[in-house]
């Protein structure tokens, strides 16, 4: 594992699922790492359950004064990952406009106005979050595919205004995260059978293999413009 020794690594998102996770991998390569989310109580227990004295943010990229307050008052960083996101599942009629505004608020936007007020070292790493909708569309989910390829696109046109500062996207597939626990157990239970039995490596995906993935880009300096897709084969399935 390549050491992250002596960097800042900020994760939005990080009190739970995917943010969570690479918070946890960060900090096990040495890195000083904070997450930020709206909830203070899940960032407190977000970091007991990682340790190493991770620090924590309350933060809602959705206020951009907020946003711009913090990264103002914060020394530069090193690594910034953003994982954060709430949007609405269904069909493009089925869903109103507004929850169909609210999503694209939430993840681009959100992103958006992170990436914008952020203070990076010179030659430090952006990762988003997109999805491998992006690619492999679903008539259940066209927002959600929009937006992730949206959130693609900005990166691709960041990696170049802000270079030196490498800036790349983790496309995960399905993943067995918290953002499922709405569902019925049963429910939850049987999506994520189905979509497992439909992937070419027989499991849906874990945090940690995203994880994985977001800490292969903040160590590789030659990566910079990529996605990185990480669905078990779902987008060829």
């Amino acid at each position: 594992m390549a050491s992250l020794a002596q960097t800042r690594v900020l994760v939005i998102g990080g009190s739970s699922g995917i943010g969570e996770a690479v918070a946890r991998r960060s900090a096990e390569s040495g890195a000083d790492v904070t997450i930020a989310s709206r909830s203070a109580d899940k960032l407190t227990l977000a970091a007991e359950t990682i340790g190493h004295r991770v620090g924590t943010a309350v933060l809602d990229t959705g206020d951009n004064a907020a946003v711009e307050r913090f990264f103002a008052e914060n020394a530069a960083w090193d690594h910034l990952i953003i994982s954060s996101a709430a949007t609405a599942r269904g069909g493009m009629r089925a869903m109103t406009l507004d929850d169909a505004y609210a999503s694209m608020d939430s993840k681009f936007w959100g992103a958006y106005r992170a990436v914008r007020a952020a203070r990076m070292v010179r030659g430090g790493t952006i990762t988003l979050v997109s999805g491998f909708l992006s690619e492999r569309p679903s008539a259940g989910a066209t927002l959600q595919g929009a937006i992730n390829s949206a959130l693609e696109g900005l990166m691709r046109g960041l990696a170049l205004e802000l270079a030196p500062v490498r800036v790349n996207a983790v496309s995960p597939g399905m993943i067995d995260t918290p953002l499922w626990d709405d569902m019925p157990e049963a429910r939850k239970r049987d999506l994520l059978t189905a979509a497992a039995d439909n992937l070419p490596v027989g499991r849906v995906g874990r945090a940690g293999d995203i994880a994985n993935a977001v800490h292969y880009l903040m160590i590789t300096g030659f990566a910079t413009g990529s996605v990185v897709r990480v669905d078990g084969g779902g987008a060829i399935a």
